[in-house]
């Protein structure tokens, strides 16, 4: 591949980028959502979550977990547990991080 496919290649990532970032932006007038694509794109974030989370807690090297001495599953319950008291992001991470952290680190899993 030389630098004028590399070029190319840019640029029209450029473009592409630009312009399916900037569609609401060209019209002049107010664009509005269904009101069914509304409600659903309201769950789009915790789908995209739990797409990327998911796999990683309950897999490992492409296998499903072969015990339940793994820190990645406590965390998840003890992160679960703090969101359904607080319901605080950052209490989210910090109680999944400390339990995952204590396990690895005070028990050596």
């Amino acid at each position: 591949m030389n630098s004028l496919y590399g070029v190319v290649a840019v640029v029209g990532l450029v473009v592409i980028t630009l312009v399916t970032r900037g569609f609401f932006l060209f019209s002049d007038r107010q664009m509005s959502l269904p009101p069914w694509l509304d409600r659903g794109l309201r769950h789009a974030p915790l789908a995209a979550l739990v797409a990327v989370v998911a796999p990683d807690v309950v897999l490992t090297q492409g296998q499903f977990l072969d015990t339940w001495r793994d820190p990645r599953l406590f965390a998840l319950v003890a992160a679960a547990l703090w969101y359904v008291w607080r319901r605080t992001l950052l209490g989210v991470i910090v109680s999944g991080l400390m339990v995952m952290f204590a396990l690895r680190q005070g028990l050596g899993w």
